[in-house]
C-alpha cells in the first residue's frame, strides 16, 4: 500500500490515519505492524504515535503470517448452533483456545474448524481463518465465524461500530451494593506484568463495562450479567476485578485455584470444591447476517461445571 497524506489528513497520528486506509486491519494489529518495521514514513521507520504530515509517504506493507506450523485438521469439541454458506454460529467450551499460538499449536478451535469445514474465510490469515472475534481459553460460549471473505468484513464492520450485541454472565465473589452499574476505565498493558492488563491512566485505551446484578448466593457471591461497549483484552475480568468482585476461579485477577482448597462456606460449612477456571460465559450473541440482514440471536447453557457450580451455591444460599 503506497500512501501519500492529503492536507486534511495532518496532525493524525499514523495508527488512526493508516486505519482509516487498510479496511479489516484492528488498530492493535496496525500498531503491531508499525513496530515490526511493516510501515515507512518518507523512506524510514516510523512509531504508531507519529503525527504524519502533509506530504509525507507512507509505504505500508502486509507480511505473511509467520506459520508456526502446518495447521492440520483435528476434531476438536464444539457444537454447531447454525450454519449456512457464509457463516457458523457455535459454541465454544472451556479450556479449547481459539487460534494457534506460542504454546497453543494444537487442538485450537481453528484446528477444528478447518476438519468440519474447508471454506473458511482467509481475511484473518492463515492461523486464525474465519475468526472474527475470540474467547478466552476458559472462558465458554457463543461465538460467530465468518466462511466467506464478504461475511468475514461485514461481521467485522459490526463488531468495530458496535453493532453486535454480546452478553455475558459471568459468577464474582462478593455482592455488590448497586443493582446494576457501568465501569467506565481504560485497560492497557500491566506496567510490570507484561503478559496481563490493568486498568491504566498512562497506556490505557478507554474501555467500557455495564453490569447487572441477576441473583445473589448467601452473600458470598453473585451472578452478573454483563455488556461491554468495547472490546479490550480481559476486559471483564479486569474491571470486575478493579471493581472488588473478581470473576470466581479467575487464577490472574482473581484469588485463583489454591484459594479453593479446604475452603467451606455458611454455619453448615458447605464445601464448594475446587474451581479451575474462571466462571465466564458468553451467553448470548446478536448479530445482522452479512447476506440477509436479517437480525439473528443466539443463547447458550452454562457448560456442565458452571451449572454443577451454581446448583451447589443455590444449597449454599437455602443453607
Amino acid at each position: 500500500m503506497d500512501l501519500n497524506v492529503a492536507r486534511e489528513e495532518a496532525g493524525k497520528r499514523l495508527d488512526i490515519f493508516l486505519g482509516a486506509h487498510a479496511k479489516g486491519l484492528s488498530r492493535a494489529r496496525i500498531q503491531q505492524l508499525i513496530r515490526s518495521g511493516a510501515v515507512h514514513v518518507n523512506n524510514s521507520p516510523s512509531k504508531p504515535s507519529y503525527k504524519v504530515r502533509e506530504g509525507d509517504h507512507v509505504v505500508f506493507s502486509i507480511p505473511p503470517p509467520q506459520l508456526l506450523e502446518e495447521i492440520t485438521p483435528e476434531k476438536v469439541p464444539f457444537d454447531i448452533l447454525f450454519e449456512d454458506h457464509s457463516l457458523l454460529v457455535l459454541s465454544k467450551p472451556p479450556g479449547v483456545v481459539v487460534h494457534p499460538a506460542p504454546g497453543h499449536t494444537r487442538a485450537t478451535l481453528v484446528h477444528g474448524l478447518l476438519n468440519h469445514c474447508k471454506d473458511l474465510s482467509g481475511i484473518g490469515g492463515t492461523l486464525r481463518p474465519g475468526i472474527v472475534h475470540r474467547l478466552d481459553k476458559d472462558t465458554s460460549g457463543v461465538m460467530v465465524v465468518a466462511k466467506t471473505d464478504a461475511a468475514h468484513q461485514d461481521l467485522a464492520r459490526q463488531f468495530k461500530e458496535g453493532q453486535i450485541k454480546k452478553e455475558y454472565h459471568a459468577l464474582v465473589h462478593g455482592v455488590p451494593k448497586a443493582v446494576c452499574g457501568s465501569i467506565e476505565l481504560p485497560i492497557g498493558r500491566h506496567p510490570k506484568k507484561r503478559k496481563e492488563m490493568a486498568v491504566t491512566s498512562s497506556s490505557g485505551r478507554p474501555a467500557i463495562t455495564e453490569w447487572k446484578k441477576i441473583r445473589e448466593y448467601g452473600g458470598y457471591f453473585s451472578l452478573l450479567s454483563v455488556h461491554i461497549k468495547t472490546g479490550r483484552t480481559h476486559q471483564i475480568r479486569v474491571h470486575l476485578s478493579y471493581m472488588g468482585h473478581p470473576v470466581a476461579g479467575d487464577p490472574v485477577y482473581g484469588y485463583g485455584k489454591n484459594w479453593w482448597k479446604g475452603r467451606r462456606f455458611s454455619p453448615q460449612k458447605i464445601a464448594l470444591g475446587p474451581v479451575g477456571r474462571q466462571m465466564l460465559h458468553a451467553r448470548r450473541l446478536g448479530f445482522h447476517h452479512p447476506v440477509s440482514k436479517a437480525y439473528m440471536t443466539f443463547e447458550v447453557e452454562y457448560p456442565q461445571d458452571m451449572q454443577d457450580l451454581l446448583k451447589r451455591l443455590e444449597i449454599l444460599e437455602r443453607a
